[in-house]
């Protein structure tokens, strides 16, 4: 064999025995995570109070209550910040183990993010959004995890976890955005599975990132930042384990159009983010 096959060989192997090495690490970290979830939630260390309840950090007084572990009970703090649109903000919704296993889930099947195309329904790439993302398979959703956070957020909503579409997790980069624009559909083709967006909750996964804020354009006539510049609306800062939950239809039930709202410029760090879009009707 020639020297410069040689060479094209040995480092195409080594390539090869790097990704596998790489995923084997990556399956490996995904099963501690799950294998810490048991049947429910990895227990923090507590103090067993005299009336047999044991005190968790957050002041939560779960007692082997599956229930309350899985909502989160004692730590997840709900925020009203608009009612038109209505807006809540829930503080600390994810644990930080469930925000690393859904960016671990997602981190090898990243792809150019679509918008709609309200002529055909369909997925299509625009500068319009400039992340990049995937969708939790039907059978991903059948994890322990991901059945706590779809349970959670089929509560915190009040919407029907059978009317969800499935879980889609964003990475936005440095200069990255999502120019504001309606969850609502404005075609026929979305609307026939499942009606049309009802609501809206956006899961922060990562840390220490500068800019990446969701603006709600319309919903004050106060200031904020969107990507370091001075902006007119309300901006939420993207922070590890809190959530987003808006509606983008009234009480009415009809579209919202306050409910506009983009991603604003990341200018250093990687935002990492998951989406839930909620239905009129079952989805599955």
């Amino acid at each position: 064999m020639a020297a410069p096959m040689k060479i094209v060989f040995g480092l195409l192997t080594f390539v090869t025995v790097g990704m596998i090495i790489g995923a084997l690490f990556q399956l490996a970290f995904i099963r501690r995570l799950e294998d810490s979830y048991g049947s429910g939630f990895p227990s923090p260390r507590n103090v067993l109070r005299s009336d047999g309840y044991r005190q968790l950090p957050g002041g939560a007084y779960w007692s082997n209550d599956k229930e309350a572990e899985i909502l989160r009970l004692g730590y997840v703090k709900p925020e009203v910040i608009s009612w038109e649109p209505r807006i809540i903000v829930l503080h600390k919704f994810l644990s930080m183990e469930e925000c690393d296993y859904l960016r671990t889930l997602a981190s090898p099947r990243l792809q150019v993010s679509t918008v709609v195309d309200v002529r055909t329904g369909k997925g299509i790439k625009s500068n319009v959004r400039t992340s990049s993302g995937m969708f939790l398979s039907p059978e991903e959703k059948k994890y322990p995890m991901i059945q706590a956070i779809e349970k959670r957020i089929a509560v915190f909503s009040q919407v029907p976890i059978e009317n969800g579409e499935l879980i889609q997790v964003l990475r936005y980069e440095k200069d990255q955005y999502y120019r504001p624009h309606h969850d609502y559909f404005s075609d026929t083709f979305n609307l026939k599975r499942g009606g049309q967006r009802v609501a809206t909750i956006l899961m922060y996964l990562s840390d220490n990132v500068e800019g990446g804020e969701t603006i709600f354009p319309t919903a004050s006539s106060g200031k904020c930042t969107c990507g370091g510049r001075a902006a007119t609306g309300l901006s939420v800062k993207p922070i590890k384990g809190d959530a987003v939950l808006f509606w983008s239809m009234n009480l009415e039930g009809k579209e919202d159009p306050t409910s506009i709202h983009g991603g604003c410029e990341v200018l250093s760090g990687e935002k990492w983010s998951a989406t839930k879009w909620m239905r009129q009707k079952r989805t599955s």
